[in-house]
């Protein structure tokens, strides 16, 4: 049973990773330095929580401007949003 639990949450947590969004295959040295690009990003919008996702996105948690939440992806090196979710 237990053997059987384990691969039924390996084969979830695959299918979990093939649905992550694409941002970048460049390696990490051609990235945007983290704290610089969180700081920019800051200028629009108040950041919960700004992370690493699925090894090739950066991904913000919080709220725009207009005081709506935000979960989005960004293309480390070029900066740009990848998938964006607003509330409505």
């Amino acid at each position: 049973m237990k053997r059987m639990t384990m691969a039924i949450m390996t084969l979830i947590t695959s299918l979990h990773l093939s649905a992550a969004v694409d941002c970048t295959n460049e390696p990490k040295e051609n990235w945007k330095e983290e704290g610089a690009f969180k700081k920019e990003l800051e200028q629009t919008y108040k950041i919960k929580l700004f992370k690493t996702t699925g090894g090739n996105c950066y991904e913000i948690y919080g709220w725009d401007k207009a005081g709506k939440k935000v979960e989005i992806y960004f293309n480390p090196v070029t900066g740009e949003k990848v998938k964006e979710k607003i509330e409505k």
